[in-house]
This record gives C-alpha cells, sequence and structure tokens, in this order.
C-alpha cells in the first residue's frame, strides 16, 4: 500500500462548509438545550420558593406566634439551611419566601393571610382547612428576580398588569424595571372608565382602537439627550433609530420598522414621514411625525395629508386604515379636539417625556386623562 493511501483526504472548500453548517446546528441543539435546562431550574426553583413561604407561614400560623418570636425562628431557620445548603437562605431572603408565597397565594384565600407585619392568629383549626387547598397563583415564565420586582408594586392590580405583560412579551428584568418605573400601568389606566381598567389589569394591554396604540405621555429617557434648546427634530429622530428597539417596546405591542424619511411627491411637491411603523396586530401602517415644541393645528393637518396617502397608494384591501401619531413636546388638548373629527378618529396626538414621570405628574396625569373621558362621554 503506498504512503498516499495512508493520508488523509485533502480538505475542500465543500467540505468546510458542510462543517461550519453542523457546527452551527449543533451550537443551536446544544444552547436550545441549556436555556431549556436553565428555565426549568429556575422555575422548579420559582415553585420551591413558595413551597417554603407556605411551610414558614403554617409553622407561624399554628404556632400563634407573635413577631418577635417568628423572627427568632427565621433566625434560627436561615443558620441551619446556610449550613446545609451554603448561601441563598438570609433572613431577608426567607422574608421574600413568605411574601411571595401570600401574595401568590390562589384567589379567595390572600384575604385570610396576615399581612407581612401582622402575626395575629386566624385560628389553627381554619388555617388547617385552609393549608391542603392553598395553591400557587403566578406565572411560571417568570424568574425570581422577576417576582422579587413585582412584589414591589403594591397595587393589585398593577401587579396583575405587569406579571401578565411581562410573561407574554417576554420582558426581561431590566425591561420590567423599567416598565414599572415609567407607571406604565398608570399611563394606559389614565384615560380608562373602571370597567376598562379592570380589563387591563386581568388581561392586559389589548389594540383595539386608534387611541389604544399610543401612551401619553411616551417616555423617552433611554435616549439619553440632554435638555438644549438647539435641538433640531433629525436629533431626536436619530436618536430614536438608535434605540429603535426601545422605542417600539415603549410603544407597545406588535410593531413593526417599515422606513424612516419616507418620500412622499404630490404633483412635484416632496413631503419626507419621519417615521413609518407597521401594527401586525391592527394590521395597519403607523406613521409618526416627531414636532419639538408646542403642537399646531397645522401639524395635525400634515399627519392627516400622511394618513390619507398611505390609505390611497399603499394600503391593500385586507389592511385596517393607517394610524397617524403627532409625537410632541407640549399640545393643547382643546386645540386638538377641535381639530380633529369627532368619533372614532385615525390620528393620535401624544407628548414625549425625556425623563421618568414623577408620581405626582402620573397622579396630575390621571386625573386630566379621566377629566378627558368624561368629556368624550
Amino acid at each position: 500500500m503506498s504512503d498516499n493511501s495512508r493520508q488523509p483526504p485533502a480538505t475542500t472548500e465543500a467540505t468546510i462548509v458542510a462543517a461550519d453548517t453542523l457546527f452551527q446546528r449543533v451550537v443551536e441543539i446544544v444552547s436550545g438545550a441549556q436555556g431549556r435546562v436553565a428555565r426549568a431550574v429556575d422555575t422548579t426553583m420559582v415553585q420551591a420558593y413558595w413551597e417554603i413561604g407556605r411551610q414558614i407561614v403554617l409553622v407561624e400560623q399554628q404556632g400563634g406566634m407573635r413577631a418577635e418570636y417568628g423572627e427568632q425562628v427565621l433566625v434560627h431557620l436561615s443558620t441551619r439551611l446556610g449550613e446545609r445548603f451554603g448561601k441563598g437562605f438570609s433572613v431577608p431572603h426567607l422574608k421574600r419566601m413568605r411574601q411571595f408565597f401570600r401574595v401568590y397565594a390562589s384567589k379567595g384565600i390572600q384575604s385570610e393571610l396576615p399581612g407581612e407585619n401582622d402575626f395575629q392568629q386566624i385560628g389553627s383549626t381554619l388555617w388547617s382547612q385552609l393549608a391542603p387547598g392553598v395553591q400557587p397563583h403566578f406565572r411560571q415564565e417568570l424568574s425570581w428576580s422577576h417576582f422579587r420586582l413585582l412584589m414591589g408594586v403594591s397595587d393589585a392590580s398593577a401587579r396583575s398588569f405587569y406579571e401578565l405583560e411581562a410573561a407574554t412579551q417576554g420582558w426581561s428584568v431590566r425591561e420590567l424595571e423599567r416598565q414599572i418605573a415609567s407607571h406604565l400601568y398608570e399611563r394606559l389606566a389614565a384615560s380608562r372608565d373602571k370597567d376598562d381598567v379592570l380589563a387591563l389589569a386581568h388581561k392586559g394591554q389589548e389594540l383595539l382602537t386608534p387611541q389604544d396604540v399610543i401612551k401619553d405621555p411616551v417616555v423617552l429617557e433611554f435616549l439619553g439627550l440632554p435638555e438644549r434648546p438647539q435641538w433640531r427634530e433629525r436629533d431626536l429622530e436619530q436618536a430614536i433609530i438608535d434605540h429603535l428597539q426601545e422605542f417600539m417596546l415603549e410603544l407597545g405591542k406588535g410593531f413593526c420598522f417599515i422606513a424612516r424619511q419616507k418620500r412622499i411627491t404630490l404633483d412635484g411637491d416632496h413631503f419626507f414621514v419621519d417615521l413609518v411603523l407597521y401594527n401586525r396586530l391592527l394590521r395597519c401602517f403607523v406613521v409618526i411625525d416627531l414636532k419639538l415644541g408646542k403642537l399646531t393645528h397645522r401639524d395635525l393637518g400634515q399627519v392627516q395629508m400622511y394618513v390619507n396617502w398611505f390609505d390611497r397608494t399603499q394600503r391593500e384591501a385586507y389592511e385596517e386604515p393607517t394610524i397617524g401619531i403627532a409625537l410632541c413636546s407640549r399640545k393643547n388638548d382643546a386645540v386638538v379636539r377641535m381639530t380633529l373629527p369627532e368619533g372614532e378618529n385615525r390620528i393620535v396626538a401624544a407628548r414625549y417625556e425625556m425623563v421618568m414621570p414623577t408620581p405626582e405628574q402620573i397622579e396630575q396625569a390621571v386625573l386630566d386623562g379621566r377629566r378627558a373621558a368624561e368629556r368624550r362621554n
């Protein structure tokens, strides 16, 4: 046998391509499996923390412990668990597990449970009847870090909304933290009546009308633009493009990017739409015109022209009418109402803010929104 027969075949370009393709597929398989294992482990630990909290409350209630005795029990428990399992069972962490159980016990049970700082006994007989039927009532898609943030939301309706949106929209912990800090629930609830606010808490944000598409105000603190008088609209537009993912998350559900500075030509005159998006849930184009300063009736007329052009030249028969958004730093609601036609309107005027709103600002926005809703009704 010749020496040449012992040599491996020469590596060809086709071999390299095939090996690279196979490598990428195997990487995807392994990475996916690792991700599923990590999610499964995290889900199992979240369930375990809820059960630990349940056992803590069960022992406290059956023993009728006062607060100081309960604290001593947690210190002793923390020490022994630390010796057995290592870190992760500090007294503050055990208290969070107890709070987790109280907050996310099955519906109808919470009213029977004591508050975070109230260890008044509810009766061992009653508790022994309730305890077996208590089940976890939380979205299992979320991590423990998500729930630590959610437990900091005192309003039950807001907490339910954020939990639902985080699970269905796949929010990261960082995104959930931002949405809570920007008072997303309060901004969406501002112009809704009681029934709609209740639906918001139990169903999340639903896109049914053009007004549902936009928040007012839109919070753009992630753009990092400093306050300065020499701003130009193109500066704002470029900053949005640079942070497009964050911008569309702030707008809400179902948005896809189509174009920037979309040119419209009418008998030789050129106009440029700042941003063109598409909402797959509403099945329509969404055109956005950015305005520095106070919105005028002429600005609204310009947005109406853009909407008409898309409806008459771009919209397919199966699509819904185009929505136009005039995004400005200041607006006069009376001018907006008088300029736009009554009834369901496809033009929306909304303000943007470059900093997170304060609780006082949100409270005022809620009052203003509800007054506006009462005027519409």
